[in-house]
């Protein structure tokens, strides 16, 4: 066994010397002291010997490493071979060869006290530089997030993503799909549903080994993304990429060599990142890409937006998080009821509210229920990282201006539609975006790209010019809308920009009652009260506002009295959420607000404007969304003309006990735009309404009792849109309509009794008309026009049957 071992460790030249030394000593007894002691130093070397080779297969060492010791190994068994042929009264030969022995085990004591020390230093120091190699390596591993490209497993626990999971996959596996988004808010569960979908036999038979993983940083590195794509498929890595494009024109190059589809997964691409996302695109059959973004990127035309869950299934991801079996719950039914609420079906705020709350006494539990609902304490600092997972959501906001629009979304209550009207009025004033709502509607669809909040839009306008988005609204979620005011909350109350007050009952915040005289020095100001407020008001200054939007739910409500010091306000706007009209009081305060231009009432009953003379001298803006206004313009003692001066603009919705359009408006000579839509029992127009000369849009649409327009709007030498959509009472154009001479745009979609008669010979005076929208039945009757007026167009009207009007609207 002994010797076996030898041969296989040592070597055949360490065993030959071995056995060779052994059967010399029984035949040269001439030699027998020194080939003993040689003898013995090889034994002891036996394990050092073994140890060596060990240690040279395992750090790659060749086998020259040791060619010196195998030399005099060799040397050594010829040398000992040769004593055992010398005859025991050859003296002289006997000299010799001992010096010779005595030199061999001097020669292999020597290299293993000396060379051997020298070789293991070199290799302790060839070893540390290889240590920090793979170091190096190692943080260029980490920074890069990883060489391989697998798929990381998902998690163990998984509920409600099926349903999405197979849409998904039947978008994916879609022929005419080449890049899809999957996008939703951060905390929905994206990434988890990438994960569980490459575990789907369907996906995995067709692409196989061919999926590819890349989590993609705020700062996308692509020549790092394609050297992980070469390591991954054992590919040699270029030694170094000239640029980008030399970087996806051999990445380009590798796929075409994969045999089968190919399936590329970006996950977390940040806003701003589309180019990169494009220069993976490849010309290549069953080559797909998905992405995860909580940007839903315009530029592609597939994209899958991922809901949060639904009530039974956030049920049951939130009792799994705090440990809840068998429904044995120590929480009330009710604060877990307040909790999927305030969680909103967001899988990580389920799961990291769940744990917070996981083994704590129902009192305990209880206690931070009632704080986070009451608006004491807010979602977000309860744990940290749901508000860092959040947070990441406006780092996505590189401008400036969004991310104060996101914010100001905050201004307005949980749970309800945010007119789309009222924050172009806030905006415009504030940011100085166009009155028009072209940039205002230009951020919403931005905010919307990056799943912050929903864009509504009730209706689809044929026009660009004039836009009407009185019925347009914006939904946001309340975890989202929580970070809007977590954020806003980051400053004190003094110093705070955004200051919001949510009042239950008559308990004011402590802040606000701590001191009799509270400086203020927010631009911004909201405060919200329930039904059982008794408008009872402390003592603020609130000097430095310039936005008051007041959000209430009580039927008797007065204005506060600090409004009497709102020397900056330009915007009011205020909103009844309650089931009846609110009557507004103390109306009269806002004449001391020098620089309002801009009022927006909802739900409110308006007193008489005009009974106690209230001169809104810098009022530009006046809108009314289903208030009650018979009285708003009535019992006068001093002119409309005189009491809002310099008003441009008017606008009543839904606004059912109007009648009878005021005459008195028509002294408004300024006014510039009049919209009057879905008063459906206006019957009819004042004659003096030919008196606004400087009106350019009027805009009646669906008022469904409006029978005729007066003759008299031949003086609207000025107006350049007439709307009358929708008034299906309206049986013909006045004969006098061609006295508007800057007539461009005319609206007549659901006009059917207008069609159906003869239009006015006037209508060829319309020599600046370029637009006219109407029904396909109507086409035929403007023909004629169009061969006189050859830059007419006619457009039909688009049918657009939606539900988006209805009260309820899921985010």
């Amino acid at each position: 066994m002994a010797d076996a071992v030898l041969g296989a460790v040592l070597g055949e030249a360490f065993s030959q010397l071995f056995e060779t030394v052994k059967d010399v000593i029984n035949k040269a007894r001439m030699f027998e002291s020194i080939l003993t002691q040689l003898q013995s130093t090889l034994a002891s070397l036996v394990p050092l010997v073994e140890e060596i080779r060990r240690l040279n297969r395992e750090v790659g060492h060749p086998e020259e490493e040791i060619k010196s010791l195998i030399k005099h190994m060799k040397k050594g068994t010829k040398l000992v071979s040769k004593c055992s042929k010398i005859s025991w009264w050859n003296y002289c030969m006997k000299s010799q060869y001992a010096g010779k022995l005595s030199e061999l085990d001097e020669d292999i004591g020597r290299f293993f006290q000396v060379d051997l020390q020298a070789w293991n230093a070199r290799n302790v120091l060839e070893t540390l530089a290889r240590v920090n190699a793979i170091g190096e390596n190692m943080n260029l591993f980490a920074r890069n997030g990883g060489m391989s490209c697998a798929v990381p497993g998902p998690p163990e626990f998984i509920v409600g993503l099926d349903v999405h999971m197979k849409q998904l996959k039947m978008l994916l596996l879609n022929e005419e799909v080449s890049v899809l988004v999957l996008t939703a808010p951060a905390g929905c569960g994206k990434t988890t549903m990438v994960k569980m979908l490459c575990q789907d036999m369907d996906i995995k038979g067709k692409f196989k080994e061919n999926i590819f993983f890349f989590p993609v940083s705020k700062t996308p590195n692509l020549k790092v993304i394609v050297e992980r794509l070469f390591r991954h498929k054992n590919n040699q890595v270029p030694a170094d990429f000239q640029n980008d494009e030399d970087a996806i024109n051999q990445l380009e190059q590798l796929l075409k060599r994969i045999e089968g589809s190919i399936l590329l997964i970006l996950d977390d691409v940040w806003s701003g990142s589309e180019s990169l996302i494009e220069k993976f695109e490849f010309h290549m059959p069953n080559y797909k890409i998905l992405v995860t973004s909580r940007t839903a990127f315009p530029r592609f035309s597939f994209t899958y937006k991922l809901q949060p869950l639904n009530d039974k299934d956030a049920m049951t991801l939130f009792c799994h998080s705090a440990a809840l079996q068998d429904g044995n719950s120590s929480i009330p039914d009710q604060d877990i009821k307040k909790i999927l609420k305030v969680c909103g079906g967001f899988p990580l705020a389920l799961k990291v509210i769940g744990r917070s709350l996981c083994g704590q006494s129902a009192e305990a539990c209880h206690s931070w229920v009632k704080k986070w609902t009451s608006g004491r304490s807010s979602i977000l600092d309860s744990d940290s990282d749901l508000l860092i997972c959040l947070q990441k959501s406006l780092d996505l906001l590189d401008d400036e201006v969004i991310k104060k629009c996101f914010l100001d979304l905050g201004l307005f209550p949980e749970d309800q539609r945010i007119p789309v009207a009222a924050l172009i009025d806030m905006w415009a004033e504030l940011y100085e975006l166009d009155e028009g709502g072209i940039d205002a509607i230009a951020n919403l669809h931005e905010i919307t790209s990056r799943n912050l909040a929903s864009l509504v839009v009730t209706r689809k306008v044929a026009s660009d010019v004039g836009s009407y988005y009185s019925e347009d609204f914006v939904l946001q979620h309340d975890l989202l809308r929580e970070l809007a005011i977590h954020q806003s909350n980051q400053e004190p109350i003094e110093q705070t920009k955004r200051l919001i007050i949510n009042i239950t009952g008559n308990n004011l915040p402590k802040w606000w009652t701590e001191q009799k005289r509270q400086p203020i020095s927010a631009h911004l100001m909201s405060i919200s009260t329930d039904e059982m407020f008794s408008s009872s008001w402390c003592n603020i200054e609130p000097s430095e506002v310039e936005v008051l939007v007041l959000n209430l739910q009580t039927k008797n409500y007065t204005l506060p009295e600090f409004v009497e010091k709102m020397d900056k306000l330009k915007v009011l706007i205020v909103t009844n959420y309650g089931f009846f009209h609110a009557e507004l009081g103390n109306f009269q305060l806002l004449e001391s607000a020098p620089y309002l231009k801009k009022i927006r009432l909802e739900k409110v009953s308006i007193p008489s404007l005009c009974k106690v003379p209230i001169r809104l001298r810098s009022l530009k803006k006046i809108s009314l969304f289903m208030c009650n206004i018979g009285q708003a313009f009535g019992n006068c003692t001093i002119q409309v003309s005189n009491a809002l001066p310099n008003l441009m603009e008017i606008n009543m919705d839904y606004c059912n006990d109007l009648v009878e359009l005021p005459a008195g408006l028509c002294d408004i000579v300024c006014l510039k735009k009049l919209s009057i839509t879905n008063c459906h029992k206006l019957s009819a127009l004042p004659q003096g309404i030919g008196k606004l000369r400087n009106l350019e849009l009027l805009r009646l649409r669906s008022c469904t009792d409006l029978w005729e327009l007066p003759e008299s709007i031949r003086s609207l030498h000025e107006l350049s849109i007439l709307d009358i959509s929708d008034c299906i009472s309206m049986t013909k154009l006045p004969k006098t309509i061609g006295g508007l001479s800057k007539l461009k745009e005319l609206h007549l979609k659901g006009c059917m009794r207008i069609l159906r008669s003869q239009l006015p010979a006037s209508i060829l005076d319309l020599e600046q008309l370029k637009l006219v929208i109407c029904d396909a039945e109507g086409v035929k009757l403007w023909d004629p026009i169009k061969e006189l007026h050859t830059g007419l167009e006619i457009k039909v009207a688009e049918k657009d049957i939606n539900l988006n009007w209805l009260p309820i609207h899921d985010f």
